[in-house]
């Protein structure tokens, strides 16, 4: 049977799909009362790095056709221009903490209208995710997945195959589901930002809509691994009174993707006084968590010695001649050690610079280091974008958030002893009262 005309869905190629999504942010959040602005820069900042994409979709499209001269070239370009614009964003990310006065967000479509765009892109996405296998594009390669994550989607893969009853391409299901969900949860996030610590659910709208508005997440919408220490990093941010909720968030993506076990310097500083030690406590128990049970799949499967030997061998280590895809693609340790070297030397300075920290200075530095990591990462470094993205959104869209700090820590204050405090205080009136009516007789 032929499949229906209407079911015919794609989205534009990746030209038209850039041009569409620039002139759509424009008309929707651009403010042309006062054009000379920070958020209008930002906003236009946002589709800084979508030459680097094109670029490199261009010199794949070359290597195909065998002219290797111009797709190296163009390979080259592309990745400049990536770790380029990504130096731009570190160095805003670092500029923001000196903006204290933020205007409130004026989109130029209503809340309703929003919402109803953004339920709208989010299932015009969802539909090319779930195209079949290489119908959807992806532009420019987005590098190796980590053993922890690949190994999550392996043990899935396995369990849909011993579960349904019709062959199918497990594989490219459950990692499109993964991958939507992810994108799900880092929108969700966003919403609940905007309307709770924001005090703007307009805001919060926004950011998910311009989530799903910029290319990035077109490009590489079905890429889960992108998209999966996004999603426990923007929950993390949302529940940044809670210091075990935010320290075992981080701690569970920190042991299947590594790269969010950068910022715990800096989260930890944000707690300092008000919840560092619980917040730490978490983080160790959701990171060993990750890694037990990975480790343990791993020796089920017989893959422990081979996957730990991967582990050992891989490019990140600063001071190997990265074999892969990227800027520093045979450059030997020794150029891209110093680079790592100040790059550590930054993060672990957020652990007491500045003092104190607020929710604008944890979500700007958050953002600030996931950036960083483009600047010395030895395999595609640059393509990463989604691992930020909702991180300098929020930075892009929020108010002034000078107010939001980490809530003081009681002493005693346990939620044990908090819930015998209150029965205590519950009982204790009545208490009183019989003493007074006995007294008074």
């Amino acid at each position: 049977m032929e499949p229906s005309i209407f079911l015919d869905f794609n989205l534009p190629n990746a030209v038209t799909w850039f041009y569409f999504s620039l002139i759509l942010t424009v008309a929707l959040f651009f403010q042309f009362a006062g054009v000379l602005s920070v958020r209008n820069l930002d906003l236009l900042g946002l589709f800084l790095l979508v030459p680097g994409f094109l670029l490199l979709q261009e010199a794949a499209e070359l290597a195909a056709r065998g002219d290797t001269a111009r797709a190296g070239r163009g390979q080259a370009t592309g990745y400049t221009w990536l770790v380029a614009g990504s130096a731009y964003w570190f160095a805003r990310a670092v500029v923001d903490l000196a903006l204290v006065r933020r205007p409130v967000l004026r989109p130029n479509l209503s809340a309703p209208g929003l919402g109803f765009l953004g339920v709208a892109l989010f299932a015009c996405l969802a539909a090319v995710a779930f195209r079949p296998a290489g119908e959807a594009v992806v532009v420019g390669p987005v590098g190796t997945r980590p053993l922890p994550i690949e190994q999550v989607k392996n043990a899935a893969d396995e369990v849909v195959r011993q579960t349904q009853a019709v062959p199918v391409d497990a594989r490219f299901w459950v990692e499109r589901s993964l991958a939507m969900v992810c994108h799900l949860a880092v929108i969700l996030g966003l919403l609940f930002i905007g309307l709770r610590h924001f005090g703007d659910a307009t805001a919060g709208m926004a950011a998910g809509t311009l989530y799903l508005l910029v290319p990035y997440t077109a490009y590489h919408i079905g890429q889960f691994h992108l998209a999966w220490p996004a999603a426990f990093v923007t929950w993390a941010v949302c529940c940044y009174r809670r210091p075990v909720l935010s320290g075992w968030l981080l701690g569970v993506a920190a042991g299947t993707a590594f790269v969010p076990l950068l910022l715990f310097p800096l989260w930890a500083g944000f707690y300092a006084r008000r919840g560092a030690g619980r917040f730490a406590g978490a983080f160790a128990g959701g990171l060993g968590a990750s890694l037990g049970v990975v480790a343990a799949a791993l020796w089920w499967d017989g893959w422990l010695t081979s996957g730990l030997t991967a582990a050992a061998a891989t490019d990140w280590l600063p001071w190997r001649r990265p074999a892969g895809e990227g800027l520093w693609a045979g450059v030997h340790g020794a150029y891209r050690l110093p680079v790592f070297l100040v790059y550590l030397a930054f993060a672990l300075t957020l652990a007491v610079w500045p003092t104190p920290k607020n929710l604008s200075h944890l979500i700007a530095l958050s953002a600030a280091v996931l950036l960083g990591v483009q600047l010395w990462h030895p395999d595609r470094g640059g393509v990463y974008v989604l691992w930020y993205l909702p991180l300098v959104l929020l930075m892009v869209l929020r108010p002034n958030l000078s107010g939001h700090e980490p809530p003081v820590v009681v002493p005693g204050g346990g939620l044990v002893r908090r819930w015998a405090g209150v029965a205590w205080r519950q009982v204790r009136p009545a208490r009183g009262a019989n003493t007074s009516n006995e007294l008074a007789v």
